[in-house]
């Protein structure tokens, strides 16, 4: 496993589900600011608008809340991309996969 990938690793979602995300960032970095989030599916389309059209991700002390992510397909594996910047102002991306079932 990547260590930028969430120690949670791969999350199993119902095609007719719609799951807000949390990531802790305590292991990067403290306090995160300039938040975002991009979703992608299995050939890397960037599939946001479409499973997360609403909302946006939003900071509580090391915790970034995503918008909910739902609309996905069974059968497909998507990849969650979440980038924040770190107290020191340096960049910083993690990740997990959503794989989703019926």
């Amino acid at each position: 496993m990547s260590i930028r990938e969430v120690a949670q690793g791969t999350q199993t979602q119902g095609e007719d589900e719609g799951i807000v995300y949390t990531i802790t960032t305590t292991n990067w970095a403290s306090a995160p600011t300039e938040t975002s989030m991009i979703v992608k599916d299995r050939n890397g389309t960037n599939v946001t608008a479409t499973v997360a059209p609403t909302g946006s991700t939003s900071v509580t002390g090391d915790v970034i809340t995503l918008p909910a992510i739902s609309g996905l397909a069974a059968g497909q594996r998507y990849r969650v991309d979440v980038q924040f910047t770190t107290g020191g102002g340096e960049p910083f991306e993690c990740y997990f996969f959503i794989e989703c079932e019926e």
